[in-house]
């Protein structure tokens, strides 16, 4: 059986502690600013500048890890500890799991 998207028992803990009204806030914040992160990584690629994709993934694995994102998580820090490269398929591979953990947050914030 394959690991859920969202860690559910990290998700209910930040409703319980946060309140939900607030969790849906910090949800919308992060709907907002991960485009943006993964955006700053892709342009760090261009440019070269490995503190930069070090920086942005490591912010993307904070944000992550808030929700529960575990999959997320870990392949941001994976990036963020392997450092810069040409590539682009690993950020194309991390942008498919935001979009798959974006989609599971907004279901569970509907619940």
């Amino acid at each position: 059986m394959p690991d859920p998207v969202i860690d559910l028992a990290v998700f209910n803990e930040l409703q319980e502690s946060a309140g939900a009204e607030f969790v849906t806030e910090l949800l919308d914040a992060f709907f907002e600013e991960a485009p943006q992160i993964l955006a700053e990584m892709r342009a760090a690629q261009t440019s070269r500048s490995a503190d930069a994709f070090r920086r942005a993934a490591h912010s993307l694995k904070s944000n992550a890890n808030t929700f529960g994102a575990a999959h997320l998580a870990e392949m941001a820090r994976d990036l963020e500890l392997g450092g810069l490269t040409a590539d682009a398929g690993p950020v194309d591979v991390l942008e498919a799991e935001y979009q798959r953990a974006a989609a599971a947050l907004k279901e569970l914030s509907r619940g």
